[in-house]
């Protein structure tokens, strides 16, 4: 209790400290200086289309629209994120499957997700299955690498390699009293995916919406797969699927200068893990049961355009169950963590073009199992984040400094020793004179994730002497954008970055004399290229085509021992080249899409032999769809063929993904 009382002291101090500051700046700024006067502005027509964020950034950034996922054709977040460059999503196969994003090669563990502006943690395991949000609700997807340029966040976002942010749709208080979007989604392998969202605008200010969706499928698909000199035919089994989504919504402008959000969320899910097929053996009996609720609350206070406030809040519950009847004994496996965070952040603009922000986090966490010998840890973690931002026509770069405190308890056994670190990053981003549209970025962070509750007290293979794993991330790269609606080509975007990656004291499973044990022992050194185009072409009035279009090169070597056989191997699970691309015709007729995804061979394990090889694959889809409107109602309906060359090609090994699938989408909205 100690320590709980020194972090919460802490936390409170800090926040209390900011407060008179607050005061004190507000004042001194007074209020807006327009305010109580009526200004005429002169009617002014633009036809240049606005310098997407993504080319101004000076880290990679990619952004994915309502608009562009809808014109894509994707069902899920894991198949639109699969369009990002940089990105690897571990697939498990399956509707149900397991799916988590890896970026540049350094783990699921160092990737950050944030839905609606707060983040997602497992502090169990560290990654975050994506498939448990769903697209219907989503208005935008995003990904950086490194560090963002907005610096008004928690500083949470501040302590990943990367961010995966995910916005769901907000009602449009303008537009009407109430909406509705209902979906209405069927296919192969017994699919059924209705999904309804309902706004209401109470007032003026105030509004609220509703969103849920069902899902549920058999999965159980034929596939052939090679394993070893044997070609199996055989049907998946246990790849079943049962779920359920819910959200609440209150969107509030208190006054012209205070919001308030609150979310409550609800996912409950039965699934089968169909597990790997070895030695010509597709059975699996386990089942996973998942359920997950969090309320979250955001209120913003602006006092003036120099200076506010926001404070964010979340409770987490998660619970999990791993059922397994193997052969060599029924296991019922358990697992209930909670999560309680905290967090307040300050930005002002004291000059003009300069900004700077603090941020203050608190999070405790807690997992309890019904494991053997469970030690019940709870940790302690906060964070707090000093940025600035300097931003001009021709010139931008950002700056944060983090630090991290993380204190443990355990009630059996040892708890790990207290861990404080400082983490820089830097970035800037360049408008050479006379070159329009071309802009040079470089970025430089130093971050590190810290070891998970499994790592460090997972029954026998725990280890609580575990070092954080540090990466550090430079990046350099040049983007180039044009548009023109009178011509053509109205839109032409273009990224290309390189980077130098490197990863120390790398948390892995060795053996020791008689278990594996989790040991800082890697060493990975990544050098890569990501190429990015998008680009919107006008062949008549009536016909569009877009495309857009991604190339990575990844060289991530294991550096750890010049004497070992992995010495420069290609680290498992990582494709040297991947990519994607999309292409769309849009006319008054049926809209068409084509999408592919491709990568190159990876390896299952360090030393890249040829029986630990998996084949490269490339995934090729097609969808149509049409949108018809009458009065103020729409009717979309879409046609989808998703793996056309029907292979059952790996992400992991031994997990065969589906064959040739289809399915249809009916959608109203009002």
């Amino acid at each position: 209790m100690d320590k709980l009382n020194y972090i919460v002291l802490r936390f409170a101090v800090t926040v209390m400290c900011l407060c008179p500051i607050i005061t004190s700046l507000a004042q001194e700024y007074g209020t807006d200086s327009i305010t109580g006067r009526i200004h005429q502005i002169p009617d002014v027509t633009i036809s240049a289309r606005k310098t997407p964020p993504a080319v101004m950034a000076t880290s990679p950034l990619q952004i994915l629209k309502k608009s562009e996922l809808e014109r894509m054709g994707v069902y899920d977040v894991a198949e639109a994120v699969r369009h990002f460059s940089g990105v690897n999503v571990k697939d498990y196969g399956g509707i149900g499957g397991l799916k988590t994003v890896s970026i540049r090669s350094m783990g699921a563990q160092h990737t950050g997700v944030i839905y609606d502006g707060v983040s997602i943690s497992d502090c169990q395991s560290g990654q975050v299955d994506i498939s448990r949000y769903s697209l219907s609700n989503v208005s935008e997807l995003s990904l950086t690498i490194g560090q963002t340029d907005d610096i008004y966040q928690s500083a949470k976002a501040f302590a990943s390699a990367g961010i995966l942010s995910i916005k769901t749709i907000t009602p449009d208080m303008e537009k009407g009293k109430y909406s509705i979007n209902a979906n209405l989604k069927t296919g192969s392998f017994g699919l059924l995916n209705p999904s309804v969202m309902y706004s209401h605008k109470i007032s003026d200010k105030t509004g609220i919406s509703f969103y849920g969706d069902y899902l549920q499928a058999d999965g159980n698909y034929r596939f052939k797969l090679w394993n070893g000199n044997q070609l199996i035919d055989a049907k998946r089994n246990n790849s079943d699927i049962r779920s359920y989504r819910a959200e609440a919504n209150l969107y509030s402008a208190i006054t012209d200068r205070q919001d308030l959000q609150v979310k409550a969320y609800l996912f409950d899910s039965e699934r089968g893990l169909p597990g790997s097929v070895v030695y010509d053996n597709p059975y699996s009996a386990e089942r996973l049961y998942d359920k997950n609720y969090f309320g979250q609350v955001r209120y913003e206070n602006r006092w003036n355009r120099q200076l506010k406030m926001q404070i964010q809040g979340k409770f987490n519950y998660s619970w999990n169950r791993d059922y397994n009847d193997k052969s060599s004994g029924i296991t019922d496996d358990r697992y209930r963590q909670t999560e309680t965070y905290l967090s307040a952040t300050v930005m002002g603009s004291p000059v003009k073009n300069l900004s700077f922000s603090f941020a203050q986090d608190f999070a405790y966490n807690y997992l309890h199992t019904n494991l053997r010998d469970c030690q019940f840890p709870e940790r302690f973690t906060v964070l707090s984040a000093l940025a600035a931002r300097y931003e001009r026509t021709n010139f931008s770069a950002s700056a944060s400094l983090l630090n991290t405190y993380i204190t443990e308890n355990v009630k059996i056994g040892k708890a790990a020793d207290d861990r404080k670190r400082l983490s820089p990053a830097v970035s800037v981003s360049w408008k050479p004179l006379r070159l329009h549209g071309l802009r040079l970025r470089a970025s430089y962070k130093d971050i590190f994730r810290t070891p998970t509750f499994n790592d460090l007290y997972y029954l026998l293979i725990g280890n609580t002497n575990l070092r954080p794993e540090t990466t550090r991330q430079g990046n350099f790269g040049v983007t180039y954008s044009k548009s023109d609606s009178h011509k053509r080509l109205r839109f032409l975007s273009l990224s290309a970055d390189v980077y130098y990656n490197k990863v120390d004291d790398k948390i892995v499973a060795v053996p020791t004399m008689f278990v594996w044990k989790m040991m800082n022992v890697g060493k990975v050194e990544t050098i890569g290229t990501d190429i990015n185009i998008s680009s919107e072409y006008s062949l008549t009035d009536k016909i569009n085509l877009y495309l857009t279009a991604n190339y990575n090169f990844i060289q991530a070597e294991d550096i750890t021992d010049p004497e070992s056989k992995t010495w420069r191997n290609q680290i498992v699970y990582t494709p040297k080249h991947s990519g994607g691309g999309s292409l769309t015709i849009e006319n008054p007729w049926v809209n068409i899409t084509y999408n592919v995804t491709f990568a190159s061979e990876r390896y299952t394990l360090a030393q890249n032999l040829p029986s630990y090889r998996i084949e490269p694959y490339s995934d090729h889809s097609l969808s149509a769809y049409r949108i018809f409107s009458w009065k103020k109602h729409k009717f979309k309906i879409q046609l989808d063929a998703l793996n056309l060359s029907g292979k059952n090609y790996e992400v992991i090994r031994f997990y065969p993904m589906p064959g040739r699938n289809y399915k249809v989408s009916l959608s109203y909205i009002l």
